[in-house]
């Protein structure tokens, strides 16, 4: 093999000193985290274990969050298990042990509860609980992307969002997927992708969304694997068939065109795997507390697109129904019907986006492409909370996005992040809330317009280091083994 082929199969890659730095960054950061979310809860504590300043505080010193708001009306301060009791009623209000989560962050906030009797004890306890899934995921990130993981270990998001629900431990399976299909390259293309079905489907029952990865994992396995090191293999291993001494071929050793091989029972067993861990995993609630696990469910499909919801339809669809009768209603079926149907519309964009990169380029950028449904599912979708936005930075990490597109958009998530709970607090004190309105509008707009961008940015930029590693590029094109035309 010539060095430059040598060069193309062992790209370079971070080392641990970018790892072990995210990792103590990322420590310091939850720390402050923490503390963050702490200025909420404390003595003096009501009967119930809340702590009695938190209805007064919590917006106007932005230290809300869902764990301490939820150690009520879940039953979590009873200490009772979650899902194998409990239902919704009509209304769509959540009972007995029901949560509206899916089945691992159920079980996440039950032993986060284990020994606390306040809301101060149980997000100190839940914060001991999710803190390792940011500190692996810091780790895992300097690994595979350098110093850029900085983005996620010392962000502002993991300041504001990384105790105000149970995300981290999703965002932790969804960077050990890329990590797995990435790094494990001495194990096949189909044995990194089941692996990395497996955490797609934990994640799943955390959270949902690393649902949607697989397809996006299956058409990567499908094609044997077509970014980074084993689209350079593979063409290594074709330039090697014709031209047996090991030099780069010339152009009358090259073929007209390679025959693609497609690995249809590895695509499947990518599918059957995520499926399998996600029944498994949901299948012992199912059984044994029906209703209760069902219940979770039928909550999310019951949420509308309020206030709350922090989305376009809210902001940009709303006032179109105007206060008459009626309007409100009207508005949420419409909302109702229109958001999943265009969060699919967005799923399929994306796969072609990808599938066609992979037919001109011989390359299909399943992270790029995950990405990008991430983005069409965060704008269509009814809501889009806050801390979603912990969802989306490794990606900002993984690939070469513009660092001028990352700050704008930390800009504009803070803008919202921080505005809407001021926005919130100016409301229940009767004052003008203009300027807070302001910022949410500014955040919910700009977030709107660099998620289009970053839509199909993803797809078609690079992954970090890539350029980097790749020496100059070839005369024979990705797609085919002939001169590439100039």
């Amino acid at each position: 093999m010539s060095n430059r082929l040598r060069a193309r199969a062992n790209p370079a890659r971070p080392g641990r000193i970018a790892a072990m730095t995210a990792l103590l960054l990322c420590g310091v950061t939850l720390l402050f985290a923490y503390l963050n979310k702490a200025r909420c809860a404390g003595a003096p504590f009501e009967s119930n274990g809340r702590s009695a300043a938190f209805d007064h505080i919590k917006d106007g010193r932005v230290c809300y969050s869902d764990i301490q708001f939820l150690w009520l009306g879940r039953d979590i301060n009873e200490h009772v298990f979650p899902y194998l009791t409990g239902g919704i009623t009509t209304h769509g209000a959540l009972t007995g042990g029901a949560v509206e989560y899916p089945v691992l962050s159920g079980l996440l906030m039950w032993l986060g509860a284990i020994g606390a009797h306040t809301d101060a004890t149980f997000l100190l306890h839940s914060a001991l609980l999710l803190a390792p899934f940011a500190l692996l995921t810091a780790w895992m990130l300097g690994r595979l992307s350098g110093m850029a993981a900085l983005l996620w270990a010392a962000g502002p998001p993991l300041v504001l969002y990384a105790f105000h629900n149970w995300e981290l431990p999703v965002v932790c399976t969804s960077v050990g997927a890329v990590y797995v299909v990435t790094t494990l390259t001495r194990y096949s293309v189909r044995t990194r992708g089941v692996l990395a079905a497996i955490l797609l489907g934990v994640g799943f029952c955390l959270k949902l969304y690393p649902g949607i990865f697989v397809l996006p994992l299956m058409i990567h396995v499908l094609v044997g694997g077509s970014d980074g090191l084993d689209a350079l293999r593979h063409r290594s291993a074709l330039w090697r068939a014709v031209d047996p001494d090991g030099g780069v071929p010339d152009e009358d050793d090259a073929p007209t065109r390679h025959t693609r091989r497609y690995d249809v029972r590895g695509a499947v067993m990518v599918a059957a795997t995520a499926v399998a861990t996600a029944v498994l995993i949901n299948l012992p609630f199912a059984l044994i507390g029906y209703q209760g696990w069902r219940a979770s469910i039928t909550f999310q499909e019951l949420r509308q697109a309020d206030i709350t919801s922090n989305s376009i339809w809210f902001w940009g669809l709303r006032p179109l129904f105007g206060d008459t009768p009626g309007g409100e209603r009207s508005y949420q079926d419409v909302v109702a019907t229109a958001s999943p149907m265009l969060v699919v519309c967005a799923f399929g964009l994306a796969m072609w986006l990808g599938w066609r990169r992979y037919r001109v380029g011989g390359m299909f950028p399943w992270v790029g492409v995950s990405g990008a449904m991430l983005c069409g599912f965060l704008l269509l979708h009814k809501v889009h909370s806050p801390q979603y936005t912990l969802w989306l930075i490794p990606f900002l990490v993984l690939l070469e996005i513009p660092w001028s597109v990352v700050v704008a958009y930390l800009l504009a998530d803070a803008s919202l992040g921080i505005g809407i709970f001021r926005y919130f607090h100016a409301l229940g004190a009767g004052s003008s809330a203009d300027f807070e309105k302001h910022l949410v509008l500014f955040g919910v707009w700009g977030r709107a317009l660099l998620l289009v961008y970053l839509f199909f940015a993803f797809v078609y930029l690079p992954v970090r280091g890539q350029r980097r590693a790749e020496p100059a590029r070839s005369r024979y094109s990705d797609d085919e083994l002939i001169p590439a035309s100039s």
